[in-house]
């Protein structure tokens, strides 16, 4: 791993690809002063299930978020979507080889209902990087705008719609891979209840076919 630090915002259960970029690095600084970003992963996790390509969608309390730092934005549980959710991620990966290995923490994080989006992230980020071996230290913002001397500033890199980073991963088997193709940058969930013990090990495959220096 390189000697390097990067600022980033906290996604939801983020794509493959965030964690290629969080391999790379020692520091992770989590920008949580900046305010919240529409249509981005900040909220949102991509999974493929026997119909196609699926959308979670973390629902935040009404309120003007965009004019509001991000450590501010509420989650909206009026409506129980924790168990929605998990129950899309056990119809996509319940038949996935290692879900039973690695499910549990998560589905304990999301029914735990962290009050704040940016805490919900982090506490996903936290045991996904456990549970893939990476030893990341991670370190909130508490000052937007102030770069770190020394940091790579990749906020709004790894984005659904406009990326700045190009990223090709190999190809590694899918659950319905038969019915859909091979579906690239799948969040987290994907690579680690398919391929379990061998995530991080791809990872590192695709680290160093998309560096980020």
């Amino acid at each position: 791993m390189a000697d390097l630090s990067i600022l980033i915002e906290a996604q939801y259960l983020p794509p493959v690809q965030y964690f290629s970029v969080l391999s790379q690095v020692n520091t992770v600084y989590l920008e949580a002063q900046e305010h919240y970003q529409k249509r981005s992963y900040r909220n949102r996790a991509h999974l493929v299930g026997a119909n196609g390509p699926m959308l979670l969608s973390v629902p935040l309390k009404k309120g003007k978020h965009q004019q509001m730092p991000i450590h501010q934005v509420r989650v909206d549980y009026k409506k129980p979507w924790f168990g929605e959710h998990w129950h899309s991620i056990k119809s996509a990966y319940g038949k996935s080889p290692f879900f039973e290995f690695y499910a549990e923490p998560i589905e304990d994080i999301l029914r735990s209902k962290p009050d704040n989006l940016f805490d919900l992230n982090r506490a996903l980020l936290v045991q996904l990087l456990r549970t893939l071996q990476l030893a990341v230290d991670i370190r909130k913002t508490t000052d937007y705008g102030a770069v770190p001397e020394g940091t790579l500033d990749l906020r709004e890199a790894i984005h659904p719609k406009h990326p700045k980073l190009d990223f090709e991963p190999l190809p590694y088997p899918q659950v319905f891979q038969e019915r859909h193709g091979f579906i690239p940058n799948l969040s987290i969930l994907d690579l680690l209840f398919c391929t379990g013990p061998q995530a991080p090990l791809l990872l590192k495959q695709f680290a160093d076919q998309n560096p980020i220096v």
